[in-house]
């Protein structure tokens, strides 16, 4: 994991939620924790990491996610033991 992508895990733990990260942050930083990504129909994306799965809605037209989104990437993260 690079610097980049820990500046982004620990984000996604702050408080308050963050409404500004990136969409690109965060698929390179599943990506480095090893999750395995999947297209669905429409904007719907699907991460595996081991047992845990997480789908979310990949952002339109801004690729900025919403608190919502950032909260279930935590809670994703969280089921997985991955913690800053």
């Amino acid at each position: 994991m690079n610097n980049r992508q820990r500046k982004t895990l620990e984000a996604i733990f702050g408080e308050p939620t963050p409404a500004d990260l990136e969409w690109s942050e965060l698929a390179s930083l599943l990506s480095a924790l090893g999750a395995e990504r999947s297209e669905g129909s429409g904007s719907r994306v699907r991460f595996k990491l081991g047992d845990a799965k997480l789908v979310i809605h990949r952002p339109h037209p801004k690729p900025v996610m919403d608190r919502n989104a950032v909260r279930a990437v935590r809670a994703f993260l969280i089921a997985r033991g991955i913690q800053p």
